[in-house]
Parts: C-alpha cells; sequence; structure tokens
C-alpha cells in the first residue's frame, strides 16, 4: 500500500478515493479489453447486417455493465458528488442532467424499440433511414424531405436520444416494411378509360417488385395483429377514376417500400410513356 500513500502525498488525495479510482480504472480497462475481443471475434461472421447488429448490441450491454459497475464502487460517494457539482455550476448540472436524460432514453429506444436500423424516420424535421443507435445519440442518413420516396442526401444527422419523448415520431416502417405509393395520370375526357385503366393494370403488375408484395404483406400483418389493429381490405394495386376540371384522372395506387419506391415510380412513367409512343394509351395535354 506504500505506493497508494505515495500518490496520496503528491495529489492530496485520499487513500480510499485513490484505491476506489484505480478499481474503476483497472475493471474499465478489462471491459474495454473484452469489448474489443468481442467485437473482433464478431467481425468473423460471414453475414455483414447480422455482425452490425449482434455488434451494436454486444457494446451496449458493454456500456450498461460500465455504467452498472461505476454505480457499484462509488455508490457510497454519489451523493456527496452530486452536492458538490450543484455547488459548481448549474450549467455542469445540466449538462450532466442531459447525459443522463438521454442514457436511459437510448435505454427505452433499445427496449421499446419505437424504431430500429434501417429503419425510415422523420422526426423534429429531420427525416432520414436509421444506421446507428448509441447509448447517447443516434444517427441518421438523410434523405430529401419532399415526400416518402426521398433519396439520401449524403449528410448524417447525429440526434440525442430524448429527442424521443419531445417530438412526435413517424415511422415509415413500424409493423411492416410497406407503405401505401399512389401516381396520378391524366387523360381526356374523350379518350377510352376502360382501354387506358387495362393498360395501366398491366403496366403496375407486371412489375416484378410490386407484385411480390401484396403476399409478403399479409404474412407482416399477421404477425403484428396482436400489437397494431391494422388491417387492409385489398393489397393489390388499385387504380381510382375522378373527373378533375377539364379531363380524367385516374390514380394508380400500390404498396412499395419506401427506400424503392422512386425507382419504382421512375419505371411505371418509363413504361407508360412507352405505351403512350405506342398509342396505347392517351395523355391529357393542358
Amino acid at each position: 500500500m506504500e505506493y497508494i500513500d505515495y500518490i496520496s502525498n503528491i495529489t492530496s488525495i485520499e487513500s480510499k478515493y485513490i484505491i476506489l479510482i484505480i478499481k474503476t480504472i483497472i475493471i474499465m480497462l478489462i471491459l474495454n479489453i473484452i469489448k474489443m475481443l468481442g467485437t473482433r471475434v464478431l467481425k468473423k461472421m460471414q453475414d455483414n447486417k447480422k455482425e452490425y447488429i449482434y455488434t451494436q448490441k454486444f457494446r451496449f450491454i458493454i456500456s450498461i455493465l460500465k455504467i452498472f459497475i461505476f454505480l457499484l464502487i462509488w455508490s457510497n460517494y454519489l451523493s456527496k458528488f452530486v452536492t458538490l457539482i450543484s455547488f459548481i455550476s448549474a450549467g455542469v448540472t445540466i449538462a450532466i442532467r442531459d447525459l443522463i436524460f438521454n442514457f436511459f432514453a437510448g435505454i427505452y429506444i433499445k427496449v421499446k424499440k419505437p424504431f430500429i436500423i434501417e429503419d425510415r424516420i422523420e422526426i423534429n424535421n429531420y427525416k432520414g433511414d436509421v444506421i446507428n443507435i448509441n447509448t447517447l445519440s443516434f444517427e441518421l442518413l438523410e434523405v430529401n424531405n419532399e415526400s416518402f420516396i426521398g433519396q439520401s442526401t449524403g449528410v448524417i444527422t447525429h440526434i440525442p436520444n430524448s429527442t424521443i419523448f419531445s417530438y412526435p415520431l413517424r415511422n415509415y416502417n413500424t409493423a411492416f416494411k410497406y407503405i401505401w405509393s399512389e401516381i396520378s395520370v391524366k387523360v381526356s375526357l374523350n379518350s377510352d378509360v376502360n382501354k387506358a385503366k387495362k393498360v395501366l393494370y398491366k403496366i403496375v403488375n407486371s412489375n416484378e417488385i410490386i407484385k411480390k408484395i401484396p403476399a409478403k404483406i399479409k404474412r407482416q400483418i399477421t404477425n403484428v395483429s396482436t400489437d397494431y389493429r391494422i388491417y387492409y381490405n385489398k393489397y393489390e394495386p388499385t387504380i381510382y377514376t375522378q373527373v378533375v376540371d377539364t379531363h380524367i384522372e385516374l390514380t394508380i395506387r400500390y404498396l412499395i417500400h419506401p427506400k424503392k419506391a422512386r425507382y419504382v415510380n421512375s419505371t411505371i412513367w418509363n413504361n407508360i410513356l412507352q405505351a403512350y409512343h405506342n398509342q396505347e394509351i392517351e395523355l391529357y395535354n393542358d
């Protein structure tokens, strides 16, 4: 114990605190080594997605262990420490409060799962795909905010976990992965509407991505029926007819994954334009 007394004399810190500090450092180093070795083991997985998910869960467990052990070691002195901090600065107290709030909000996100990795969400006017969930914050790969079919801008936004309690959250993937998308096609009042609808039905139903979705979403809705009151009378693409001013508007409604919506939308329009050039459908011109 001579080295403890020596450090105490040099630093003017009581021996009992030095012992606690040394214990804390040693345990944190051990946990960091375990974290490093565990991460290396997980990197050997063949599936990159599973590797990422398991790595994040493993790191989260290590972080929880660090907090728990720290509280266990310093439990008899935390009240004095908090009292000291309150006297030092109100700003520091607020900073610590925010850290604690974000930490427990992170636990809520991990347990309740209002969103998970790869979900497309919108919160506090930020919209993007969730690419990471940390102890204190989560990251979004931003998409443009024009519509749900927005594409990535390449910008990564860091958002505090506590934001989940301060702003409404829109999740485009909750319960199941697909949402309804619509395309409006204008034809003239004098055109053959039934013929036009047949052409449009042929185009949308022949799309390889769209035609696989009804069977998938039926299974997903069945799986979440105990958690959400969600049901649809129809899963296949539908075309609605409406007279608008001097033309007829045919609205194609179909299920699609948000991340594939823009590509599918473009493919459908290319096929509609091709049908127009082949004189299979008459599009309305103002």
